[in-house]
């Protein structure tokens, strides 16, 4: 066995962070996990913020557990985030302000705001990215309409991914897949697009360099190796800024005939392509192009996810009933089937209050039954997002032309085996699921890629196959979800004519 290489993932997801080393021999990659910590938004006033100094933090602890454990052979570092959210600095390098995350409410109405400067068409075609009011093109439009004296001061803009490197190198620059989520970029002239920024009135200057994913950003500043107890010469990498195409270089697919569902916070479900598909029908089904890992684009759907049924947890924590997801599983196994569901994407589910509320008001609103307890609550939750599923992989096999069998599913939302199970039902196709930890599993591998160990995105998916195995979901009880699906695109043109 070769000596193996250490590249060290921090995966900074919604609900926690994680840094992770991948040991990596030439053939197979094996992770180990040295740091955990939870990632939560504070609320000051009526804003809801990212506590990015915090989360810096715990990536310098993350740094000098990996190096007590693991010394020189750690020979470079990567960070994954969530797109679209961004903070600023000033002239001196210095943050303006924590980032405000995505789901704080000064985004309301924003979306037709922007519809009023430049047409939905437009916007659309300039930038191929699905319309969600959390973009980053809306974030800035809401700070232009309260009239934001951080935008008056402000001499760069930099995505989180970018930011967190940022305070380890002093370089400022952003790498494609993170900037791909703005609403700001082009995806075919693989820059940020100057008739979007002219209607807004976003100076081009505030932008940072794009760098490909897979580049070697710098090395780590004197006060981080002297705090952290790193050596000279360890790199810093980003290995696809976005977490979403770092999970999806990680799919351990041998053919271009599949869907894939990386599966979280979010669900992002799309298929991978050689180049942007922007026309009038990605536009009709509101279908986003994502910059991917080694000039490939993931055109995908945002779904989501599993957001309900973390945003019930928390809200029955706080109540003083203390469930593990496993617990809440099972309840939502002994609940009545297909007698209530959600659409996880109606705006209710944003950032209600009360998510468990949100639901049963989302039901009686839709005439259908009320779930009562934590298990139909969690139920309906599921198995709408399953029904979604179908909804956007039947739309996928109509933009891509032809029939796609397989459903590759990867990220942590595979724990959870009754809705990988209900996701093979409601879309009539096999689902294969694996790796659980495909972001960071993708992180570390683009990293082995920047270093010269891996050459091409065959072959670090080869990796992939070697290193982890996978489980197969076969589709069951069609005829039951066919019925439930018809009634839940019923619901969909209901709520969307009402």
């Amino acid at each position: 066995m070769a000596k193996a290489r250490a590249f060290l993932a921090f995966d900074m997801g919604a609900e926690s962070g994680r840094a992770i080393v991948g040991s990596f021999d030439g053939a197979r990659i094996e992770l180990q996990e040295v740091h955990r910590f939870s990632n939560d938004p504070v609320r000051i006033g009526n804003t809801l913020y990212w506590d990015i100094l915090r989360l810096f933090y715990e990536i310098k602890g993350g740094l000098a557990a990996a190096l007590r454990q693991y010394g020189r052979s750690i020979c470079s570092l990567g960070i994954d985030t969530w797109g679209v959210d961004f903070g600023l600095l000033d002239k001196s390098g210095q943050l303006l302000s924590n980032p405000v995350h995505y789901r704080d409410s000064r985004t309301d109405g924003m979306v037709e705001e922007a519809f009023k400067i430049m047409p939905r068409s437009e916007i659309f075609r300039h930038t191929g990215i699905q319309i969600m009011q959390i973009n980053t093109l809306y974030q800035l439009l809401a700070m232009k309409k309260s009239n934001s004296p951080l935008l008056e001061i402000a001499d760069r803009l930099l995505f989180i991914p970018g930011l967190l490197s940022y305070f380890l190198t002093g370089v400022q620059s952003s790498d494609s897949t993170a900037a791909s989520t703005s609403q700001l970029y082009d995806p075919v002239a693989r820059s940020w697009s100057d008739p979007v920024l002219q209607a807004f009135e976003i100076p081009r200057s505030i932008l940072p360099e794009i760098v490909d994913a897979g580049t070697v950003v710098g090395e780590l500043l004197p006060e981080v190796r002297q705090e952290t107890g790193a050596s000279d010469g360890l790199k810093v990498v980003t290995p696809g800024g976005h977490d979403t195409a770092c999970a999806v270089a990680a799919v351990p697919a041998q053919s271009k005939d599949y869907i894939f569902l990386s599966c979280g916070t979010w669900s992002l479900m799309g298929i991978e392509t050689d180049s942007p598909v922007i026309n009038d029908l990605t536009a009709d089904f509101n279908f986003t192009n994502e910059g991917g890992v080694c000039n490939t684009i993931r055109l995908l759907k945002n779904i989501a996810g599993l957001w309900p049924v973390q945003e019930c947890r928390r809200a029955w924590e706080r109540e003083g009933v203390h469930l593990s997801y496993d617990e809440i599983t099972v309840a939502a196994s002994s609940a009545p089937e297909l007698r209530s569901f959600i659409d996880p994407d109606d705006r209710a589910f944003l950032n209600p209050e009360y998510m468990p509320g949100a639901i049963q008001e989302f039901c009686k609103k839709t005439k259908q039954p009320v779930p009562q307890s934590r298990g139909e609550i969690v139920r309906a939750a599921l198995e709408g997002l399953a029904l979604k599923y179908r909804f956007v992989a039947d739309r996928l096999e109509t933009i891509a032309g032809r029939r796609l069998e397989t459903i590759h599913m990867v990220g942590g939302g595979i724990r959870n085996r009754l809705l990988c199970q209900m996701a093979a039902n409601a879309t009539k196709r096999r689902v294969v699921t694996g790796p659980s930890e495909a972001t960071a599993v993708g992180n570390t591998l683009m990293q082995a890629m920047a270093m010269g160990e891996i050459n091409t995105l065959e072959e670090l998916r080869e990796v992939v196959r070697n290193s982890f195995e996978t489980e197969v979901f076969e589709p069951a009880d069609s005829s039951v979800w066919d019925e439930a699906y018809a009634r839940f695109v019923e619901m969909l043109e209901a709520q969307q004519g009402a």
